[in-house]
């Protein structure tokens, strides 16, 4: 894995909290506009991409381990309160307080994201997936970190503070990706033959996340005219992407 590809990994995050700082008073709209078209990027790689690729592979009753990762992120969610589709939930009378269950639940999350990202493309896995991956997790990755440090600071516990954990998750996922070079190419090569499983936890994952942010509704119930642009320009570039 190239250098580039961490340093992306990194940024995405670092951008996605520098976008907080940027725009005063966004409101909820920039977020759901943000997550609407990672949400439907992510989809339109997972189906165009990165499945047809495990399915080909010789991995029997691959589904199974894509299900196991669908029901992981179920269970990641329920700690980290749903923050990965832009779900902020402040707990005023934790005044100070740092929520450490959702954040280790999204550093997991990233960590078990950028694990199929070992090495680069060249072993396991062909260079267009792993293109298609590597920018489908960064751009996922902006509007989480945007909603993850908008929550932090409004939790009370300081700017820097704040940044400071932002920059903690934003290492998560080159951490997983150097952790799955490790395994794969050092002489205990512990993830040998199991890239394909792997990958398919993370479909799993961003299937749930990426379906849970297309069909949420607005408050009245409806999808509004600029959610459904943002939709259809991620899913576009997610076509031609893959």
């Amino acid at each position: 894995m190239l250098l580039s590809d961490y340093l992306i990994l990194f940024l995405s995050v670092i951008s996605g909290g520098g976008l907080y700082f940027l725009i005063k008073n966004p409101g909820p709209g920039f977020l759901k506009l943000l997550l609407s078209f990672s949400g439907a990027f992510l989809f339109a790689i997972t189906v165009l991409h990165l499945m047809p690729e495990v399915y080909s592979g010789s991995v029997p009753k691959i589904g199974i381990w894509i299900m196991a990762g669908f029901f992981v992120q179920i269970i990641l969610e329920f700690f980290s309160e749903g923050i990965e589709h832009g779900h902020v939930h402040v707990h005023h009378h934790q005044h100070d307080a740092f929520p450490i269950t959702m954040m280790i639940s999204l550093c997991l999350h990233s960590f078990l994201e950028g694990m199929p990202l070992a090495g680069g493309g060249h072993a396991g896995h062909d260079h267009g997936s792993h293109q298609s991956l590597l920018f489908g997790i960064a751009l996922h990755h902006i509007p989480v970190a945007f909603a993850l440090l908008s929550m932090l600071v409004a939790s009370g516990i300081g700017n820097k503070k704040a940044f400071f954990y932002l920059t903690v998750f934003a290492l998560m996922g080159p951490l997983g990706a150097f952790t799955g070079t490790i395994a794969a190419t050092g002489s205990l090569n512990i993830i040998a033959g199991y890239q394909d499983q792997i990958m398919a936890i993370v479909i799993g994952i961003f299937l749930h996340i990426s379906t849970t942010i297309l069909f949420e509704t607005s408050s009245d119930h409806r999808f509004n005219l600029y959610k459904m642009m943002a939709i259809l320009l991620g899913g576009i570039i997610g076509i031609l992407a893959s």
